[in-house]
This record gives C-alpha cells, structure tokens and sequence, in this order.
C-alpha cells in the first residue's frame, strides 16, 4: 500500500493535528536525543487513547508497516531511529495520571506521563516513587518500563520491573492485554507483564501502567566520602549497610577525573573535598525521624572515618547542599559536551572486581588513540558502572576499537554489556558477549510468536 494510502486509513482514527508528515517532521523537536538528527518517517502519529494506538497497529498490521515506539526520546542505544518507509508513534498526548491510592501505595497513569510529574505527583500524596535517574525531566514511565530502567536507587529499591504492579500494553495486531491490578503478590498462571517490561517495545505497546510506592520519607541526607582504595569503597559499602541499612538509599561512586571535571569552571557545583582523591563515594541516607537522622548518620559517616575506611567526608544537610552534592553525580551532560563527539556506556560488572576491571578498561582507552576524554561513574553498589568517552572525531574504527575495549573486559569478568539502557539497534551485534546463542535463540522465538509480520520496533536487541 502506498503511503498516502496508508495515512487516510489513519486519517479515519486521528484528527488532522495527531498526524505529523513533510516538512512539519523537521521544523518539530522530534530528534535523535543529544542531537540535530531530524526524524526521518513515513508520518508521526499522535494517539490520544490505548483505542486510537489499537486502532493503529490493527491497520500496520494488516499492512505489513513498520511502526517505531517514541517515548521521551532519552534512550542511548538508537532505539528510536527509523527511516522515511516507518512509521513513528509517539505516546506524548497520553500523558495522564488517573489515580493514585494512597491507602495501597500505588499510582496509575497513562504510559506517556513523565517521570517526575509523578514522582512529584506522589510526593504531594505523601508517597515515593524510588525510581530516579538523570533523565527524568524529560523520560517517560512508559519508556522506563520497556527498558527497565534503572536509577540512583536500584540499591535499594531494584529497578522499573520491580515498581511495576499491572499493566496495560497492545500487541501487534492491536489486540489489547490490560491487566492494571494493584496486586503485590498474583501467581495465577503466568506474569505476562514481564515479558514486556524491558523488551524495548519490541513485542507490544505500553499504555497505562499501575507503579509501587512506597511512604513519602520525611529526612533526607547525603555524605560525599573519598578514599584512593576501592577496597576502602567496599568496605564502606559493608560499614554503612551494617550501621544504616534500612535507611541507606543509594551508594554512588565518581572517579577522579570524573568528578574533577564535574567540580570544575564549567558548571556550577561547589567543590566540597579536594579533588586529589581516586574515589568520590555519594553516598544517601533517608530516614522518618527529623531530630535524630541527621546525629545518626552524621556519626556513622565520622566513624567511617575514624575508623580509615574513608579518608575525608561531608554531610549536605539542607535542600541546596542536597542538590549540589546530586548535581555533581547526575549532571552527566557537562561530561558529554567536552567532547564534540562522544561514547557512552552502561555496563554491569560484579562489584568486587569493579576497581580492576575499570583500572584496566581506562589504561587501554588511554592508549588508544583519538580517545581525549574518559569519565567513569556509577551506582557501584548494584555494579552498574557508566562511561562518557570523549573523541574528535566520529571515525567507525575508532568507535569499533573503544567498544572491543569495553565488552571484551565486560564479558571476561561475565558482566553485561548493558545494565539499564537496553540493547536498541547500537548494541545488538554485541548481545553475544552478554548471552548465549541460546537465549537469544530463545528470544526471537517469543518474538515471531507476538509479532509474526516483525512491525513492532524491527531490528532493536537482534
């Protein structure tokens, strides 16, 4: 079928102002995240309601078009690249929040709500919802849950899967599957929203979905510690979970040059420790009790001290030592733009050999040549370790060598090639490092089974 053919079968579900095509595609924001990539689409579709965005895929389907999933455009893998023969279909305008149960702690909302519109949303109620990354501003949940995102506080909390209760998603063939229960526990068959949590919107659209919260803490601290042994890291990792476990909310961890550049002229954090230290531990404490939180963790942290786990610490206790201390850590973007082009990585590796792994990582890029920056962070506590790699260029070859560096020592030490972003189009040749030809084997069949006609997301994860 033709293209104009296509969109007047669309022109029957969606008003004029939901269907986006020529140049209306380039003069809107619709870009690969971080760039000036305009998108590139046969038309972007705007549905306003799960119905429309059943109605839609029933016609691609029928058609054999492929259709790309937008969410908030904050992915790092090219998940939502296309091309002028695709269709896009962006969730932007279903952007609800339709109830929150502060008696069960649980919230519902229409897949293209952004994150902290409902972070904030429980926090008026009272209630937390633990999932926080960088991006939040501008992600949405439903996009968080097809890549299962992660966070500052997976440590505590684990990742989107485990703040997912229901579900409502849309396969392929515009059949819906809605199934928003508040239910912790459900063992009545098979948990089929798992298949699509994390599957990248390979093998179905999420809609709504129903989140766990959790009770709005009222104290909030952050320590920001430094040693120049990573033995020393895990040691306070095990001091501060056998001291304030219940309370220990994230364990974050910047290395030198990282947190030099994060500290430097060019943005607007003070610079609370000097900044000769190896290791810069962020470390999160949040707790119910206003008069004794604060002593508490403040002794445990001098005590680290005391002790020569830690070298050097502080303890931000207003709102504004809050947000600088977390600004440092989060505000990853000043670590992109030093470089005109860049790399970025998110990698798991066990965290007993997170020290000598990344050691080793950082003096082969150092050597490779046309690498000019390498800056290391991460939620050390899950193992989820990070890397901005900065270059001048955007050469194929230097790009293959900087990703043999990466995965090569991933999978020696049998680590993942991606801990939270997912597997898009960028990583998928190196899937094999992180899975055997089995389980991605595996994978494709579940895949053909929900989509037969490959229309969903073709050609993300394999």
């Amino acid at each position: 079928m033709s293209d104009l053919n296509i969109i007047k079968l669309f022109e029957a579900i969606l008003d004029k102002s939901s269907i986006i095509v020529g140049d209306d595609l380039k003069s809107r924001f619709y870009h690969i995240w971080k760039t000036d990539i305009p998108l590139e689409s046969m038309c972007l579709l705007l549905p306003k309601n799960t119905k429309q965005v059943s109605s839609i895929l029933k016609i691609c389907n029928d058609n054999q078009q492929e259709v790309i999933i937008h969410g908030g455009l904050t992915n790092l893998v090219g998940s939502t690249k296309s091309n002028k023969n695709q269709v896009v279909l962006s969730l932007e305008k279903m952007n609800s929040i339709i109830e929150i149960d502060k008696n069960g702690k649980t919230l519902t909302c229409e897949s293209g709500a952004i994150i902290e519109d409902i972070i904030n949303t429980a926090k008026d109620n009272n209630l937390l919802l633990p999932l926080n990354f960088g991006a939040r501003g501008s992600a949405q949940i439903g996009g968080a849950v097809s890549t299962n995102a992660g966070g500052l506080r997976v440590f505590k909390y684990g990742m989107t899967r485990n703040l997912v209760l229901g579900l409502e998603v849309v396969l392929p063939d515009g059949t819906i599957i809605s199934s928003l229960k508040k239910l912790m526990k459900d063992n009545s068959g098979y948990d089929l929203k798992q298949f699509f949590i994390g599957s990248e919107g390979t093998l179905g659209i999420v809609t709504k979905v129903v989140l766990r919260l959790y009770q709005n803490p009222k104290t909030r601290y952050t320590a920001l510690a430094v040693t120049n042994d990573y033995q020393n890291v895990l040691s306070l990792l095990k001091f501060m979970e056998e001291k304030i476990s219940k309370n220990l909310t994230a364990f974050e961890l910047l290395w030198n040059d990282t947190y030099k550049q994060m500290v430097s002229d060019k943005t607007i954090y003070n610079k609370y420790l000097p900044d000769n230290y190896k290791y810069y531990v962020f470390i999160e404490y949040m707790g119910g009790d206003f008069t004794n939180d604060y002593n508490t963790f403040e002794k445990v942290v001098i005590e680290s001290i005391d002790k020569g786990i830690a070298e050097d610490a502080v303890v931000g206790r207003d709102e504004k030592e809050q947000l600088n201390l977390w600004g440092i850590r989060e505000d990853v973007a000043v670590l992109a733009e030093e470089k005109k082009f860049d790399q970025q990585f998110d990698i798991s590796i066990p965290v007993a050999l997170i020290g000598e792994v990344i050691d080793k990582t950082i003096e082969q890029l150092e050597n490779c040549d046309g690498v000019k920056t390498i800056f290391p962070f991460g939620h050390v506590a899950d193992g989820n370790i990070h890397f901005i790699i900065g270059k001048d260029s955007d050469d194929d070859n230097l790009k293959s060598k900087i990703n043999d560096i990466i995965y090569t020592n991933t999978e020696a030490v049998e680590g993942s090639i991606s801990a939270e972003h997912g597997i898009g189009i960028d990583k998928k040749q190196y899937l094999i490092k992180s899975r055997s030809k089995d389980e991605i084997e595996l994978m494709k069949i579940i895949k053909k089974s929900i989509d037969p006609k490959n229309i969903l997301n073709p050609g993300r994860v394999f």
